[in-house]
């Protein structure tokens, strides 16, 4: 079966001796060495376009003096995952173990690690940062320039974007936590230690989905009395709202036309919104943003929703064709909503190319179009953790499920399927601690 060890390796698309030091693979085969034959795991691998499956595969070695091997006790799925399910996301490979967001207790450390001790409780930061490049040093860890070898993604957006766990081989083909066990390169680097006042239904999304909200609002810069459109409902929309009326928002109105929505304005009655699918005729998303808003519109719009889908025929045959990767419906949507010399930032996933760009909207009014990028989780996730524990956020507010990892396949498609109201999940495992206060009761697939 496929091993979820590392190994270094040179991609088949290319290796720049430059870029990286270390080099993982999510799908190597079957040489022992990669991964521990004598002890088994579960884990979710994609198996091809829209079809992930649970596999047995061998627990993961470590094999770098600096890596850290965790038993995973919580993870989750994410909506970028979908992406991966559909296959939108290039340079997948079959066997490729899926889940960047997890948390776990440390099992192995490699000989270089002196940060962490067995049994210690962790959560890993979704990108994987080296510690000691130009921009590590910073603490922008999103754009680490060693741990992704990937020479297409280099010459495609003209710089490279540090390696991600179970995210494809475009950004490093590193194993992801969606898994028993995970192991964590640069481990003293890439693991952040739960204290016990946390439980891990809370510390999990520190990985990912907190510091990428967090991230929308300070980097598209949403200040005291701004007025903040949110594009897409899900769980980042959400804590985007959240975090931009904590930094001082006036209002939030959140847009987008489906189930999310009706948990929006259940769980978060002071936030306004918009139906798309609703509007009248001759009515659209930007007029009923400027009748909102005093005929200007909101002083910051941020996009939190993806590229991948189109609202109308044109796009959805263009992207079908291959003449576009990304629709550029919802930014241009952003750009004419949003007050003269407004500020725009964009944190939904777009891999490529976009056609019909309003780039005349842009450059005549003044807009100021941000690309948040990968959230810089490093900079951020001590300063949350902390918020956590000053209870000034609370991330169980997004959960509605509880499940099991050997239903994660099914769990999958029911997060595709938009059935159940599912939000955010919490996925145990066997090394699960007990359900904290305020977690959803364990539905079974």
């Amino acid at each position: 079966m496929m091993s979820q060890a590392a190994f270094k390796v040179e991609q088949a698309v290319g290796h720049d001796d430059n870029a990286t030091t270390i080099q993982d693979v999510t799908n190597p085969g079957n040489k022992e060495e990669w991964g521990d034959k004598s002890v088994s795991m579960k884990a979710l691998a994609w198996m091809g376009k829209g079809k992930v499956e649970m596999i047995d595969t061998p627990k993961p070695r470590i094999l770098e003096p600096r890596d850290v091997i965790i038993k995973i006790t919580g993870s989750t799925v994410c909506g970028s995952d979908l992406h991966l399910l559909h296959g939108t996301v290039v340079e997948l490979q079959k066997g490729d173990i899926l889940g960047h967001e997890f948390c776990g207790i440390v099992d192995e450390c490699g000989s270089g690690v002196t940060k962490f001790a067995k049994g210690q409780r962790v959560v890993a930061s979704f990108q994987i940062a080296c510690g000691d490049c130009y921009y590590c040093k910073q603490k922008l860890s999103s754009q680490c320039e060693k741990t992704n070898a990937n020479t297409v993604e280099n010459a495609m957006y003209g710089g490279r974007t540090a390696g991600m766990f179970g995210y494809s081989h475009f950004t490093g083909g590193f194993a992801g936590g969606q898994s028993e066990y995970t192991r964590i390169p640069y481990g003293d680097v890439n693991l952040l230690p739960i204290p016990d006042d946390v439980p891990d239904e809370k510390a999990l999304y520190l990985s990912d989905v907190l510091c990428t909200s967090w991230h929308a609002v300070v980097d598209t810069g949403v200040k005291k009395g701004d007025v903040v459109a949110i594009w897409g409902a899900g769980p980042i929309g959400q804590m985007a709202a959240d975090f931009s009326l904590l930094n001082g928002a006036s209002r939030v109105i959140m847009i987008d036309s489906n189930w999310r929505l009706d948990f929006v304005q259940k769980t978060y009655p002071h936030i306004e919104t918009i139906d798309f699918s609703k509007l009248g005729k001759g009515e659209s998303v930007t007029s009923k943003l400027k009748e909102m808003c005093n005929d200007r519109g909101p002083d910051v719009s941020i996009e939190c929703a993806a590229g991948e889908y189109a609202k109308g025929w044109a796009h959805y045959f263009e992207m079908l064709l291959g003449l576009e990767t990304d629709t550029s419906e919802l930014v241009n949507e952003m750009i004419t909503s949003t007050r003269n010399f407004g500020r725009c930032g964009i944190t939904g996933v777009y891999v490529g190319f976009t056609n019909h760009f309003n780039i005349g909207s842009l450059m005549e009014r003044g807009i100021r179009l941000i690309g948040n990028g990968q959230a810089p989780v490093h900079l951020y996730w001590e300063s949350l953790l902390k918020m956590i524990q000053d209870k000034q956020i609370e991330p169980l507010k997004m959960v509605t499920h509880r499940v099991r990892l050997e239903d994660l396949d099914k769990v999958y498609y029911k997060f595709e399927a938009k059935e159940d109201g599912m939000q955010k999940v919490f996925v145990e495992t066997k090394f699960s601690f007990p359900a904290c206060e305020g977690s959803p009761e364990l539905t079974k697939y």
